[in-house]
């Protein structure tokens, strides 16, 4: 069947180049309307400009597509909430956000001042934050929503040099986690696409025959599976040049230990099963882990009753 996006009206940040520019020719291509966000500033953030992003809005009008740019800086919620409003005002509503705009500022952890780190956290972590606040009543009140968070493995893995990065990348799931539960009764999903693509992020920093095969279309290829009326929920896709795979937190089955047994020294000896992985299995919600636990009590309990 064929994915379309025909009466959808999409939030893509970051849409001037790169990854979220591939996003937004795409989600046009096959019929959304679309807001194309970008500052225009560099890949570290710094200075601004619209050029990008109306370079965007104009391929998409050439190919009989809706657009329109907005250059709001992600970081900044009242520049985001106008940014939505301006949306609402020209459409009426907002069907797919993808939280895309990011920013580098890579040193090792020794060498990286806090307001870097600070300034990385707040473009992809209060960025995605701002702008899922800003649409996400709009979305619950008209029963459907599709949210894409950007991950990346620098986050799942971790990456030398990008601890701001890596940690702003985790929290992004940390917020889909929670947010899939409490959208889940207005029909809004969210999931993560984890990229791997030659952009003007990456460009310097991988030879250009490479940069060539990890191209942008094809992560959006998967970009796209995350947003339609049958995207799955709080799914992480990794994508690039070619390779598509899914990530998981898996959490194995562990032990109890009595009251009488709570030491270090235990907990060391048990580590074997602890780490066991053969009855691993992923929480619906953190509740669950406590629920586990309990049952785990509960009966080593009626044992020792018998």
């Amino acid at each position: 069947m064929t994915i379309s996006f025909a009466g959808k009206v999409a939030i893509v940040t970051g849409a001037g180049n790169g990854l979220g520019r591939s996003h937004a020719l795409e989600l046009a291509k096959r019929g959304a309307k679309v807001v194309v966000n970008d500052l225009g500033g560099a890949r570290d953030g710094s200075g601004a400009s619209s050029e990008a992003s109306q370079e965007v809005v104009r391929l998409i009008e050439e190919m009989g597509g809706e657009a329109i740019s907005h250059g709001a800086n992600v970081a900044n919620f009242d520049e985001v909430q106008d940014m939505v409003q301006q949306t609402i005002n020209k459409w009426g509503r907002v069907d797919i956000l993808i939280n895309n705009a990011g920013i580098l500022r890579d040193k090792s952890f020794s060498k990286m001042t806090i307001d870097d780190f600070k300034l990385v956290m707040d473009v992809h972590l209060m960025g995605s934050v701002n702008c899922t606040k800003a649409v996400w009543d709009i979305m619950r009140e008209q029963n459907y929503g599709r949210i894409v968070m950007t991950t990346s493995s620098s986050g799942l893995y971790g990456n030398f040099g990008q601890s701001n990065y890596g940690a702003a990348k985790m929290a992004v799931l940390g917020l889909m986690n929670t947010l899939v539960l409490e959208g889940a009764k207005n029909n809004i999903h969210i999931n993560a696409l984890a990229p791997t693509a030659g952009t003007r992020m990456t460009e310097d920093l991988m030879p250009a025959e490479i940069v060539k095969a990890f191209s942008p279309e094809a992560v959006t290829a998967g970009l796209l599976t995350l947003c339609d009326d049958d995207a799955p929920n709080r799914f992480i896709l990794c994508a690039g040049a070619g390779g598509y795979s899914s990530a998981s937190i898996f959490e194995t089955e562990g032990c109890f230990l009595p009251q009488n047994a709570q030491n270090p020294e235990t907990v060391r000896e048990h580590w074997p099963e602890i780490t066991a992985q053969d009855n691993q299995a992923t929480l619906a919600s953190g509740a669950k882990q406590g629920e586990k636990f309990v049952m785990k009590a509960m009966a080593f309990m009626k044992r020792q009753q018998k």
